[in-house]
């Protein structure tokens, strides 16, 4: 059985060899992953004054960060600051063919691997940064109207990258939405199915149209979500901070409605502790309550060690036993 093959049926709940691995360091990593070439359609531009430094992106939005500080940063001139500017605003064009060449080269040469390609979020993620997120949430309420056309326009240019995806040879499309607090949803479960949830439909209906999974990542606690997810066609959960839901509870709930868990040892509770014995049992609870007996796990490591304080020989421990123990079937 090859990694595509057998990342597919922990997919399906449907009987693989052994969970799927996404590892990085030289590890095992049953992934291959390409993106759209944004350099065709931009060039960042990059500048500091004082201590802040800043930059734009693809859709035109201005970030800052402190410098020397943070990593990441923050919307500081969103691109659609005032709602006059709407009408005119221009979405780039990330469904022009020739952005996905890399990625058909890939895909083409790619025999072995699961092979993904990445958004750059569902509409949630992106108008929020094209308005800024504290205006954005007000607009959610106070206007609805104009929102609800800003997220037809952002869903329908995802619609075609997503088929740019399909008709280059993916086998899945991943996105980040970070939808949850350490405790609740950032909006109502009912906002969320009245606004968010048609519009997750249409998104992976194309997936689905065109023959991928859809791979998800959230933080925070999506509890009161997760069943409407699996509803509208979401088909893995990519979670850092598992322990939040408690695994027993969540691996009950994900067998129940067969979707397949992506996730590291819990890098809130658990990871940054150092304590081999636990982060090792951890890892065997996870195989156990997501793994077996139909399959359904894909570990994986955090992409940022450092930014939560976990030393490598710490992730080598939950990986060593991922890979050792890691068989599903006999």
């Amino acid at each position: 059985m090859t990694a595509r093959e057998n990342i597919k049926r922990n997919l399906d709940r449907s009987g693989p060899e052994r969970i799927g691995m996404t590892f990085d360091r030289g590890r095992t990593n049953d992934f291959r992953g390409a993106g759209h070439d944004l350099t065709l359609l931009w060039k960042e531009r990059r500048w500091v004054e004082g201590n802040m430094e800043y930059h734009d992106d693809v859709w035109g939005n201005i970030w800052h960060r402190l410098v020397h500080m943070s990593k990441g940063g923050e919307i500081y001139k969103p691109v659609i600051d005032d709602w006059s500017k709407l009408d005119s605003y221009e979405l780039p064009p990330l469904d022009r063919p020739d952005l996905y060449d890399e990625a058909r080269r890939v895909y083409r040469e790619e025999k072995e691997l699961f092979r993904t390609g990445w958004l750059l979020g569902f509409p949630f993620a992106i108008c929020r940064y094209l308005r800024k997120m504290e205006n954005y949430f007000a607009d959610l309420v106070l206007e609805r109207e104009r929102i609800d056309v800003l997220h037809d326009r952002v869903t329908s240019l995802l619609e075609r990258v997503i088929r740019r995806y399909g008709e280059a040879g993916a086998d899945a499309i991943f996105f980040c939405e970070d939808w949850g607090t350490q405790e609740r949803l950032l909006v109502s479960p009912q906002m969320w199915r009245e606004i968010f949830a048609p519009l997750y439909e249409r998104l992976c209906a194309a997936a689905k149209e065109s023959g991928m999974y859809v791979l998800m990542h959230s933080c925070g606690y999506n509890a009161a979500i997760l069943d409407d997810l699996a509803a509208v066609g979401v088909s893995c959960y990519q979670f850092d901070q598992t322990e939040l839901y408690g695994l027993e509870e969540l691996g009950a709930r994900l067998k129940k409605l067969k979707i397949c868990l992506w996730a590291p040892v819990d890098i809130q509770k658990t990871m940054p502790t150092g304590d081999r014995r636990l982060i090792e049992s951890s890892a065997r609870r996870m195989i156990d309550l997501f793994g077996r007996p139909e399959g359904g796990l894909l570990a994986k490591n955090y992409g940022d060690l450092p930014g939560i304080g976990v030393e490598e020989k710490w992730d080598d421990w939950a990986y060593d036993v991922f890979l050792r123990e890691g068989k599903v079937k006999a």
